[in-house]
């Protein structure tokens, strides 16, 4: 799953997950948030839906980030009218920086679960004290290989328990329909270690 594996993935429009809008779970909990001025973090954000999707509501402290360099170049493509969206072609592993709140789409599922410790906890590392990480998850084991690659309910206590305090974990009410009962809307708040 590196950065070449990516890149070839977008230039070959081989992005079954990209809805080409907003995730709707998501959608909806953006909409809600009231600060504009919270910090906030969207990794391996492909197209970016979700972060054009802030800029337009004026959320001023934006970073979004993404390994392939065709994702990101179509990035600042898109998001071009909104200079204030820091844009970065980087490893999410890698990424120094301090966040109120990190958005999760399809990037937990596109990493192999030999990676999903790794990921909670650069995601504990990156959240301010009482940060949030707030996205949605699968909720279900898939039969082919992924990615994606699926997940359960206990599976995802499991792992972010010792990090995170799960304030919600449910399942998304408004999901597209392919996806309906398969996704789980999730809000964990970093634990004080």
């Amino acid at each position: 799953m590196t950065k070449e594996y990516w890149n070839e993935r977008y230039a070959k429009g081989q992005t079954g997950w990209d809805l080409g809008t907003a995730s709707p779970p998501l959608e909806e909990y953006i909409k809600q948030l009231d600060n504009k001025d919270l910090k906030i973090l969207l990794p391996g954000c492909g197209n970016g839906y979700e972060a054009l999707l802030m800029a337009e509501l004026g959320f001023k402290n934006l970073t979004i980030l993404d390994i392939a360099p065709l994702a990101v170049e179509q990035l600042q493509n898109r998001l071009r009218n909104y200079p204030t969206v820091r844009i970065l072609c980087e490893d999410f592993f890698t990424h120094q920086d301090q966040y109120d709140l990190i958005l999760e789409q399809t990037f937990f599922c596109a990493l192999p679960p030999s990676m999903r410790e790794q990921y909670v906890q650069k995601m504990s590392e990156l959240l301010k004290p009482e940060g949030k990480l707030v996205g949605v998850l699968f909720a279900s084991e898939f039969d082919k290989a992924g990615p994606p690659f699926g997940g359960t309910t206990e599976e995802y206590l499991q792992l972010f328990s010792p990090y995170f305090i799960d304030a919600i974990l449910e399942p998304c009410h408004n999901s597209i329909r392919p996806r309906q009962g398969n996704e789980l809307f999730v809000k964990w708040v970093k634990k004080d270690l």
